[in-house]
């Protein structure tokens, strides 16, 4: 079975190059980085609110907003050309290693 990230990377980039109309990615390209960022907060503090919800329907709720934000996460990676098997060999590369070392180890920080 293909992995759902991949495919909706490949969808992702298709629309950035293609740029079809009644697309909401489109929408999303259309408006640039502030935009699409604008979004990501957005999504981002729904996330924060589903997590404080209790029961079955907070857990779906959580899953549904966790899944917008990915999504718009996305977005904005194909927006500057970063492909989602980047991210995942980051993570590889990151893996096995304590987070505070892996934290210490950067000079950007």
């Amino acid at each position: 079975m293909p992995n759902i990230l991949h495919q909706l990377m490949d969808v992702i980039e298709d629309r950035r190059q293609t740029l079809p109309e009644n697309s909401y990615t489109t929408q999303l390209f259309a408006g640039g980085v502030p935009h699409i960022n604008e979004k990501i907060i957005e999504e981002a503090q729904e996330v924060v609110e589903a997590a404080m919800e209790d029961g079955s329907s907070g857990r779906d709720h959580l899953i549904h907003e966790a899944a917008d934000l990915l999504f718009h996460l996305m977005v904005l990676l194909g927006h500057q050309t970063i492909h989602i098997q980047e991210i995942e060999a980051e993570l590889g590369r990151r893996f096995g290693v304590s987070g505070l070392d892996e934290k210490s180890a950067r000079t950007n920080d």
